[in-house]
């Protein structure tokens, strides 16, 4: 099964960092949040990705092009011998990678239409790439082929942004820690999908797969919903950024499922 990840939007929330580059490209540790999210769905077993380019795509058209020398520990360019290049130690990856041109300001549902061509009409998977979860992608897959649906969607409760404050009327009488939510799930990406979705997603540049698409598999109860309660945390602002940058650099990543 073949994983889709969008990767070509601005990202004008975070755009400290994304007016050099694409926000799936923005590093977490030493690795762009686009390497963190493929070793996730590499850890199991899937390894063929066709990545939705967009905004500044050729920054990540030049990283694969040039991912052992990225991933190496030394390069040695030997100048007195033709300008030959040995790299060492360099790290190999069981992927294949497809590149996909799908417009500059093309939204997530067209995107998607877009890489019609290379899933083969086989089922596929399918992420944003600014998202990272502890999510076991196995029991992903079970839950929608158990369900049988065209459509199933990782429902997520994200962590509340603030304490809380325990009030007894104008007087504070505790401090309460951030809670997961509110008790309303929204969607976290890691999607899987049957070929069918395309009949819901029109041949055009201004469809949005979280409005039209979505809602129309909904109302035909053709979406399944799979609820993860661990770990889930986009990179929609710099202060995201640098609480995932945190947890690498301290060795507490919860996506972090694969070995050293």
């Amino acid at each position: 099964m073949k994983v889709v990840i969008l990767a070509g939007g601005r990202g004008t929330r975070i755009s400290e960092e994304s007016h050099l580059k694409p926000k799936p490209m923005i590093e977490i540790g030493d690795a762009p949040i686009l390497w963190h999210i493929m070793k996730t769905y590499s850890y199991y077993g899937y390894n063929e990705f066709i990545i939705c380019l967009g905004y500044k795509g050729y920054v990540i058209k030049e990283y694969f092009a040039n991912y052992y020398r990225h991933m190496s520990e030394a390069i040695t360019y030997d100048f007195t011998s033709g300008n030959s290049v040995e790299v060492h130690h360099n790290t190999v990856e069981p992927w294949k990678v497809t590149l996909v041109d799908t417009g500059l300001d093309t939204m997530t549902g067209s995107r998607i239409k877009r890489i019609q061509p290379y899933v083969d009409n086989t089922s596929f998977m399918l992420t944003y790439g600014d998202g990272l979860a502890d999510i076991n992608i196995n029991k992903l897959v079970e839950s929608h082929q158990v369900n049988g649906t065209i459509a199933t969607i990782t429902a997520v409760q994200p962590e509340g942004r603030f304490g809380r404050l325990e009030l007894d009327n104008n007087h504070v009488i505790g401090f309460a820690e951030k809670v997961i939510g509110d008790g309303g799930w929204i969607n976290g990406g890691y999607m899987v999908c049957e070929p069918s979705i395309f009949e819901f997603l029109p041949d055009r540049d201004n469809t949005i797969l979280e409005q039209g698409p979505l809602q129309n598999l909904s109302n035909a109860r053709e979406l399944n919903v799979y609820k993860h309660d661990g770990f889930w945390q986009p990179m929609d602002t710099l202060r995201e950024k640098i609480i995932l940058d945190e947890m690498w650099r301290n060795a507490k990543a919860p996506w972090k499922v694969w070995g050293n």
